[in-house]
């Protein structure tokens, strides 16, 4: 019965962590157009740090911690045909590295430093949508 517990609140975590991946490049894209200083740029700022760091980073702390659980208290994915779970991982760490860079996006924009266009915050906005569904597909349909 702890299994089932820890496995709906890691799949929790990892919903409020997805959600926080996927909305806070597009609140990059509608920042950059706002000019710096204004009220709406204020404004954009502390949408951007409270999603980072009340939202995403606890949500990815969690999802981490009770991965960790699953595998090392519960044996998940000890044992043959796993290596599911090694490619999972692998990207699950793609999408953590993915996460510290949208936090220095989120301290570049807080310096009022900004570099990127809207257009390349639309584009990595992409990346965590094609990384989660290589990481549902392989938690799921567990294809090796």
């Amino acid at each position: 019965m702890g299994y089932l517990w820890v496995k709906a609140f890691h799949v929790i975590a990892v919903i409020a962590w997805m959600a926080g991946l996927l909305y806070l490049p597009r609140l990059f894209v509608y920042h950059v157009d706002a000019e710096r200083g204004s009220v709406q740029s204020e404004t954009f700022k502390v949408m951007e740090r409270r999603l980072a760091y009340a939202i995403m980073t606890p949500a990815m702390i969690v999802s981490w911690v009770l991965a960790l659980v699953l595998i090392l208290i519960y044996g998940i994915g000890f044992g043959s045909g796993t290596i599911w779970l090694h490619v999972k991982l692998v990207l699950v760490l793609l999408l953590t590295g993915y996460h510290i860079y949208l936090l220095r996006c989120v301290a570049s924009f807080a310096r009022d430093a900004n570099s990127c266009s809207t257009r390349f915050y639309r584009a990595i906005n992409e990346i965590p949508t094609v990384i989660m569904i290589a990481i549902v597909i392989f938690a799921v349909v567990k294809p090796f």
